[in-house]
């Protein structure tokens, strides 16, 4: 077997695909990009030296293609309301394929009655990924991606406002990674099986930051004061719909509304931040501010001009005038079996006891049965005090 086997990479277009991809040709190894279309990010790719796999990627037969000759993949869902179609598609081909290797990419608030679909989904396309007993599996399971604020990033460098449902401004709730710090580690579990194989990791910038924070970093990003303001859930599900890209499906929308939801409680704050973008991924985790800074290089319409605020001011009006989503609904009429009493990660003993290192189990209150912190349990068999 070659030294650097060839490595399947899906959804190789996306947010965390275009780094995993560029960083594993930067580090020599042979790649499969698995894109829906021809663009220039599967342009891009290619020039980078990877091999470029136009397909479907809900199709068994193209995901049998596409695996064939690799012996690693990165599995990465897509942005859609049928991830478990995606992911089943997935490990039968891997399972067909006798693939030695899969790193995945889940969630952080994954748990079996979560009240969102997508997460529940998750949940069991990790049960399903380790049913081969041939393959080993790696999971990378972020949380709120820094990403995520960067579709706000206009109203804050034009009207100064940085709006999100996040809860009170000065609460420290989340310790957001980049993409590429995510990429990092995914890299390394599939470069490296036999250090991190079986290993569940999860990766987040350097510090906890409360929406003031955040907000903060954005306007030293782009030289202008940017206040924090908490909108609520119906503002969030307007702005979505009335905003480019504008292509959030409402069973989209009511999931996001979900974990802003799980946002507030402080789901993303527990056990953060972590090491594992430097132990694992190799690198310094970046800042939210050196993000914005980079994505503001990339955007000369960021730079702040008379017509852009009157731009950002005309959206701001579309928004009011978009009606807002209807949560419950939404989530009512979808095809598919809910949960009579879904619980949030928070209030979920089996999420808690295992990421939560100060949670004290039911069966252990009293002193003599103090919480075990010497092992980090979102790790599970990785001892973080020896990570490499």
């Amino acid at each position: 077997m070659s030294i650097n086997p060839k490595i399947l990479v899906t959804s190789a277009a996306g947010k965390t695909g275009i780094p995993v991809t560029l960083q594993l040709l930067e580090q020599g190894v042979p790649v499969r990009a698995f894109v829906r279309r021809r663009d220039a990010r599967s342009e891009r790719l290619e020039t980078a030296g990877a091999e470029v796999f136009v397909g479907n990627q809900y199709s068994l037969t193209d995901m049998r293609m596409a695996m064939t000759g690799v012996r690693r993949a990165y599995q990465c869902a897509p942005t859609a309301p049928n991830g478990l179609h995606f992911n089943t598609v997935f490990t039968a081909a891997a399972w067909e394929a006798q693939l030695e290797h899969v790193v995945t990419l889940g969630q952080w608030l994954s748990a079996v009655d979560h009240p969102s679909l997508f997460t529940r989904e998750v949940y069991l396309s990790d049960l399903l990924i380790r049913m081969n007993s041939n393959m080993t599996v790696t999971s990378v399971n972020p949380g709120w991606f820094a990403d995520n604020y960067l579709m706000v990033l206009d109203t804050a460098a034009h009207l100064g406002l940085f709006t999100m449902p996040l809860g009170p401004g000065n609460e420290k709730k989340n310790a957001p990674p980049s993409n590429e710090d995510i990429a990092s580690v995914v890299v390394a579990s599939l470069i490296d099986r036999d250090t991190h194989a079986g290993k569940v990791y999860r990766p987040t910038g350097p510090e906890l930051l409360s929406p003031d924070d955040l907000a903060a970093a954005m306007g030293r990003a782009l030289g202008r004061r940017v206040r924090y303001v908490d909108i609520s859930e119906r503002m969030m599900t307007k702005a979505l719909r009335a905003l480019p890209p504008s292509n959030y499906s409402e069973a989209a929308v009511s999931q996001l509304a979900i974990y802003a939801e799980e946002y507030r409680r402080g789901a993303f704050a527990v056990n953060a931040p972590t090491d594992h973008v430097e132990k694992v991924g190799g690198r310094t985790p970046e800042g939210l501010e050196s993000i914005v800074c980079r994505t503001v290089a990339t955007r000369p319409d960021l730079q702040s001009t008379l017509p852009r605020r009157l731009k950002a001011m005309t959206g701001f009006g579309k928004i009011l005038l978009t009606p807002s989503l209807d949560l419950n609904k939404v989530q009512s009429v979808r095809d598919y079996v809910q949960i009579q009493k879904p619980l949030f990660a928070r209030d979920t003993q089996e999420w808690l006891s295992s990421h939560d290192l100060n949670y004290i189990t039911p069966f252990s209150m009293d002193a003599a049965h103090p919480p075990d912190k010497t092992v980090d349990p979102t790790l599970k068999t990785f001892q973080s005090r020896g990570a490499k």
